[in-house]
């Protein structure tokens, strides 16, 4: 079946395109237009005066910002207790109240934009399958308390047989439940699950909300602003001074350029003065393909998002973070004016070779789709018939550290980033071209996990 996400689907597939077809000059450049690249020309034109261009080698909001889960999730994919092992308590924390933040940014986003497009904040429910995972989420919780940060709600059930070996330092940090207070919250009857971990997240369509956003500000800011699709860039010449990009026949000369790719993108970056930034950046990432599906079914306005770590999740074990399938439920208008409930099934996934090119083309995996369809009828829905009505897959860029890179390269200050989904990438990318915005307009921040090493 072919790559067909339901987020590029709602797009407005008569909207007017432009390549770029001259040389041009501008203060910043920045090379992705999905929700980084977006987010970073929102807040660099309300915070600086400089012009700005965004160079999109395909379509606005066509890449993994098209191509994702469409969840808002208020976490990293790296489990918070190896972070803290990383780079300490403090700066672990500070990094999760950037993410906290970040909620504010995206609500500022909306409302200066005008929008009236689906967004949703809810309880999410999460649901654990092993001892290991409970004590795994019982330590990031009592490291997040110790922070000074928010808890997730964790319930345990009342008849697991390990109640007498979980330290007592977590005692307070969880609650005994009825094993139909988990079927309740997971929507399952499945009994392999024997804990329930609660936690703020949200849905939207990330790529709508580009598409929005993206034509408030050409409308408000259409003096500094200019958006190239179709516009690959093949080169990046760092100059002592300056940055020049290879844009197909053209050239484009800017005071600086950020990278918000998801770190896919097929240029090189050259140095003058030799430094290896070219081979430090793409050797940095790596790409995991993720596949979903959806199915419609009646409307009821009732949305949800479910997350599920199994015991063995066979062909889940390339997903960096603990393997898990996940389950979104929203409102969604899939002819004019004709309301369905979209349940979005996520889970299967698998490496990109190193060097290997992702096709947006690539024919939807038979195996991810036997997975998905075992999970759902297991676990979800055991009256599907798997008639789904998109199934999509996209290329998650993963840092070597599993954390985004924000602001600017050590050894060149023409060149910034803002990039690295590593699965949950929605509000990283929001608060990364918030921090990169301010940088550039000569706010000073703390060290942060997100800042880009001499040596990567």
């Amino acid at each position: 079946m072919e790559n067909r996400s339901p987020w590029i689907h709602q797009l407005n597939h008569k909207r007017t395109i432009e390549t770029l077809h001259s040389d041009i000059e501008t203060d910043i450049a920045i090379v992705g237009a999905g929700i980084a690249g977006v987010s970073t020309a929102f807040f660099l034109l309300k915070h600086t005066d400089k012009k700005v261009v965004i160079l999109e080698g395909f379509k606005l909001a066509h890449g993994a910002t098209g191509h994702n889960a469409g969840q808002i999730a208020g976490y990293f994919e790296r489990p918070f207790r190896e972070i803290v092992n990383e780079f300490g308590l403090d700066m672990a924390c500070l990094a999760h109240k950037d993410l906290e933040y970040a909620w504010e940014l995206l609500d500022e986003m909306y409302t200066e934009a005008g929008l009236d497009i689906p967004l949703v904040r809810l309880t999410s429910f999460s649901g654990l399958s092993t001892q290991e995972q409970i004590l795994g989420h019982l330590e990031n919780n009592f490291l997040r308390r110790s922070g000074g940060l928010y808890t997730r709600t964790m319930e345990i059930l009342e008849t697991v047989d390990f109640l007498d070996e979980i330290p007592e330092k977590y005692h307070d940090l969880f609650t005994l439940v009825p094993r139909e207070e988990i079927a309740l919250k997971l929507e399952t009857f499945d009994s392999q699950y024997i804990a329930v971990l609660s936690g703020q997240k949200g849905v939207v369509n990330s790529a709508l909300f580009c598409q929005e956003v993206t034509a408030y500000l050409l409308s408000k800011y259409k003096d500094r602003l200019s958006l190239y699709e179709h516009s690959p860039v093949a080169k990046v010449v760092l100059k002592d001074d300056k940055v020049i990009l290879d844009v197909i026949k053209h050239t484009l000369t800017c005071d600086k350029v950020i990278l918000c790719t998801n770190g896919f993108g097929n240029f090189d970056i050259i140095s003058p003065s030799g430094l290896a930034i070219d081979t430090r950046f793409h050797h940095n990432l790596s790409g995991v393909v993720a596949f979903m599906s959806g199915y419609l079914e009646p409307h009821t306005g009732t949305p949800a998002v479910l997350s599920y770590y199994q015991r063995n999740a066979p062909g889940l074990t390339d997903n960096p973070g603990d393997p898990y399938f996940y389950v979104t439920r929203r409102s969604y208008e899939y002819e004019e004016k004709a309301l369905h409930n979209l349940v979005s099934v996520g889970g299967p996934d698998f490496a990109l070779e190193e060097h290997a090119k992702y096709s947006r083309d690539l024919e939807f995996s038979t195996t991810a789709k036997a997975q998905l369809d075992e999970f759902v009828s297991r676990t979800y829905d055991k009256t599907l018939e798997k008639d789904y009505a998109f199934m999509w897959h996209g290329v998650m860029g993963y840092t070597r550290n599993l954390l985004r890179m924000i602001g600017p390269d050590p050894d060149h200050s023409h060149l910034l980033y803002n990039l690295g989904c590593n699965g949950v990438g929605i509000l990283t990318s929001i608060f990364g071209g918030y921090k990169v915005a301010r940088m550039i307009k000569g706010d000073k921040f703390l060290p942060s996990i997100f800042d880009i090493p001499k040596r990567i």
